[in-house]
């Protein structure tokens, strides 16, 4: 062994030493240990000096059932995996070597099995025409990403570039090895409640959940309920979007989506034409005043409500097509461009889902990610909005209008294969 592995190792066994301490002192010492010697074991096999017994990786990894929910365990072994990247030899900076990346390789290997799969669907579709849909929808992103003539911002900027606050809305489930990127209006509700009991990253009395329909609505759209991209660089500062490459690598990523003019119709209904206080203060008294001649708009919603005051569907449309809104701040992501809020050009999506058929998608996705005996996808038909009440919505906005909303929508339209709503844009 030379001098060079010998500071090596000496050097990660420093380090594990002082997080013993400290788990040494933490509130739940046995579960945080237990979490430590797993991860230490893993590290174990890739470390080429610590490989004389060449251990089974398998005795350290533990199915979905036998896991114990931890998030300081988690933190743990992220750190533990960490100080191995720092002390391989032929890491350096920010970049990585073959050596690193078949380090990580081994590392970071979600706890189900290669994806080898005997569908059972509950559709009227095969499992070889739902493969083929979901191969039509990821080259439809291809095409569009790769097609000069269709310009939007973000399209070309690698993923390296894209800020940490626009990575907010990438979960992740290292339990199962699953990133979701959720869109507002699009089923994330239930979605969110899926990655919370897969996760198991909230308990009831101590214990999972088990019914997604169980989990609050208020805990499902806490932040705090969902490890993201976002926080990665809080936890791992510079090492951060090294570790999202890896997990983009590694892990199956889905999204779900709809027609864009239905989700706005969807977004006003819900957040507009009901009351809903956060919505009426941030957005819709402002509303009212530049767009419907309300110089001095009630100060509460039950104030507007009862009197009648709320903004139009115009009124919002207006809000969306004015300049200045983005100026002041960008889009709410109940109304943000799908492509703002999940990056398609920058991330290889392994299932794109349409709302249009929802039950469908959902069951074909939970048996590709095996998880169907752990979970049901909740069915939902409360107050559903459908594409067929596109044309009575947008009656009243001008034409004129309606092709300004459609550039501003259009990629998400074209990226996401929705055809253009001709009898809508026709004069």
């Amino acid at each position: 062994m030379n001098k060079s592995r010998i500071f090596q190792f000496c050097g990660i066994m420093a380090c594990v030493f002082m997080i013993l301490l400290i788990i040494f002192y933490w509130d739940d010492v046995g579960t945080a240990h237990f979490y430590l010697h797993t991860a230490f074991i893993r590290i174990q096999a890739t470390h080429p000096t610590m490989t004389n017994q060449n251990q089974d990786l398998s005795n350290s990894k533990k199915t979905a059932g036998e896991r114990i929910t931890n998030s300081e365990a988690t933190i743990i072994q992220d750190n533990l995996e960490l100080m191995y990247l720092e002390n391989t030899k032929g890491y350096k900076g920010e970049e990585s070597s073959p050596k690193m990346d078949q380090a990580f390789d081994e590392i970071f290997q979600p706890n189900f099995d290669e994806k080898v799969f005997e569908l059972e669907i509950n559709s009227a579709k095969t499992s070889n025409e739902l493969e083929q849909i979901q191969s039509e929808r990821k080259q439809k992103i291809e095409d569009a990403c790769s097609d000069s003539s269709i310009m939007f911002s973000g399209k070309n900027r690698k993923f390296e570039d894209i800020p940490a606050k626009e990575l907010d809305h990438l979960i992740v489930d290292d339990r199962h090895g699953i990133i979701y990127c959720y869109v507002p209006k699009v089923a994330c509700t239930n979605w969110k409640r899926i990655m919370i009991l897969l996760s198991e990253s909230l308990l009831k009395q101590g214990i999972p959940y088990r019914d997604p329909l169980e989990i609050p609505r208020d805990l499902v759209h806490n932040s705090t309920s969902h490890s993201t991209f976002s926080k990665f660089w809080r936890r791992y500062g510079k090492f951060s979007k090294q570790l999202m490459k890896i997990r983009l690598k590694k892990y199956t990523k889905f999204l779900f989506v709809r027609d864009p003019f239905v989700r706005l119709i969807s977004a006003f209904r819900s957040k507009f034409a009901v009351q809903n206080n956060d919505f009426y203060n941030r957005f819709a008294r402002q509303m009212l005043q530049l767009y419907a001649n309300y110089t001095d708009p009630p100060l509460t919603v039950d104030e507007a409500f009862s009197a009648g005051i709320k903004p139009t569907f115009i009124n919002f449309i207006q809000y969306l097509l004015d300049p200045q809104t983005e100026k002041e701040q960008p889009f709410n992501e109940h109304w943000r461009q799908v492509y703002r809020l999940c990056h398609p050009c920058q991330i290889n999506y392994d299932f794109i889902g349409k709302l249009e058929g929802l039950d469908e998608d959902a069951s074909y996705l939970l048996k590709l990610l095996k998880v169907e005996k752990l979970v049901q996808f909740p069915s939902s038909s409360r107050n559903q909005t459908v594409a067929s009440w596109e044309h009575n919505w947008f009656a009243k906005i001008p034409v004129a209008w309606r092709k300004k909303l459609y550039e501003i929508y259009k990629p998400d339209f074209v990226v996401f294969g929705y055809p253009k709503p001709r009898n809508l844009l026709l004069d």
